[in-house]
């Protein structure tokens, strides 16, 4: 159900409606076509998606016809964007700004909307300076995300990238140090210093983080766990993490 109501808010559905989306540079979170299609439209139409960065999914037409709301999506279906998307540059240029150190959130593969959502609202909460995802194998600026992050999406800047690895040697480079959750073998939580200029990665739902993404962090914590259960929800895990820098901070 999760996923349906993911794919379905914010829609545009159409050749004409979706062209005229795309010419008036609405920001399209995902563009939806048929699989296998040959028509001029469609070709031009993903064409002009993804040079406006867009990420162009192609679906067969049952799925198509699954996430239809009129009946009569012609092959295209787009989803709008709640939000622009920022860049990784706007996050460092916020934090220069408020004279602070860098703290950003980097989601690994968060598909649940329902998720990011409440990972964007305590980020926004928290005073980090913004949230990076990636563009394939997660949610997006979806109405559901908004909803979920109570508004938060239209104060936090939310960057969107191509590669996760890529990004954290990028933002290593730029002088942040990377931290990563992990059960096993990790330092303990409260005994990490995140006082300095931090990039928070927070694994996807099922699976943690990838392993490039694991390699890719200086440091992997782990937060104390007393009960009987394992693991936290991803957005739970979040908010640990981004308090406990508020608090090593005194902001």
């Amino acid at each position: 159900m999760r996923e349906l109501e993911r794919d379905t808010e914010g829609m545009i559905e159409g050749r004409n409606a979706v062209t005229e989306a795309l010419r008036a540079g609405r920001a399209v979170d995902k563009l939806y076509i048929a699989k296998g299609d040959t028509d001029r439209t469609l070709s031009r139409l993903a064409a002009q998606a993804r040079k406006a960065g867009t990420v162009v999914v192609e679906a067969d037409r049952r799925k198509l016809d699954a996430m239809s709301t009129t009946g009569a999506h012609q092959g295209v279906i787009a989803v709008a964007a709640a939000a622009e998307y920022a860049t990784v540059e706007d996050l460092l240029a916020l934090a220069e700004e408020r004279g602070e150190a860098p703290l950003v959130v980097v989601c690994d593969e968060i598909s649940d909307p329902h998720n990011l959502g409440a990972i964007i609202r305590t980020a926004e909460c928290a005073g980090a300076h913004g949230v990076i995802i990636p563009k394939r194998r997660s949610a997006g600026l979806t109405a559901v995300v908004a909803k979920t992050s109570a508004g938060a999406v239209s104060y936090l800047p939310v960057a969107r990238v191509p590669n996760i690895p890529q990004l954290l040697k990028e933002l290593k480079e730029r002088g942040l140090w990377v931290f990563g959750t992990a059960a096993e073998g990790a330092a303990p939580l409260y005994q990490t210093d995140l006082r300095g200029p931090a990039a928070v990665v927070i694994g996807s739902e099922g699976e943690g983080m990838s392993r490039l993404v694991r390699e890719g962090c200086d440091f992997l914590v782990s937060i104390p766990m007393r009960g009987r259960i394992s693991s936290l929800n991803a957005s739970a895990a979040a908010a640990i993490l981004l308090y406990e820098a508020v608090r090593q901070r005194g902001i």
